[in-house]
């Protein structure tokens, strides 16, 4: 089943790419590696989620923030392969930042918000390598911000 089709069945959609708010290019693809820049959990001009977790945004909400970095990483692939996501092989590595409480610990549990949608995504491709790191400030005040790495065709 294709990605388009899963993410149909699971009532979500890709929007157009968003635009980088700096000085810096959406991804950058070297052979079959695509690197995608840092992604705001953004639907529009709308974070979906702001401040430190816990205090200012439930880990819950911040799960959704970093699932909706997927969807527009993965926006960000189908623009640099002319809308054929068919090309992407696997998912090789995420990079995941949470904005934290200095007491919160569990930046793993909202980094599987990214990495549970990308397994039901890519089944076993969508399985990766990946980091989880607390920080005390991210752009525009977001929650989560997190960079990938693809292998494409």
């Amino acid at each position: 089943m294709s990605i388009e089709s899963k993410l149909a069945e699971l009532g979500l959609v890709l929007h157009e790419a968003p635009k980088p708010i700096a000085a810096y290019v959406p991804c950058v693809r070297v052979g079959n590696l695509v690197t995608v820049s840092g992604q705001l959990p953004l639907t529009g001009k709308t974070l979906l989620a702001t401040g430190r977790v816990p205090s200012s945004t439930p880990v819950s909400q911040a799960q959704e923030a970093a699932a909706q970095c997927v969807l527009n990483a993965l926006s960000v692939v189908r623009a640099e392969l002319e809308g054929d996501l068919t090309r992407l092989k696997r998912v090789v590595r995420i990079g995941v930042f949470v904005q934290s409480d200095d007491s919160f610990h569990d930046q793993a549990v909202v980094a599987n918000g990214a990495s549970e949608l990308l397994e039901k995504l890519l089944g076993d491709a969508g399985k990766h390598a990946r980091a989880a790191v607390g920080v005390n400030a991210l752009p525009l005040d977001a929650s989560v911000e997190i960079e990938f790495m693809f292998e494409v065709e």
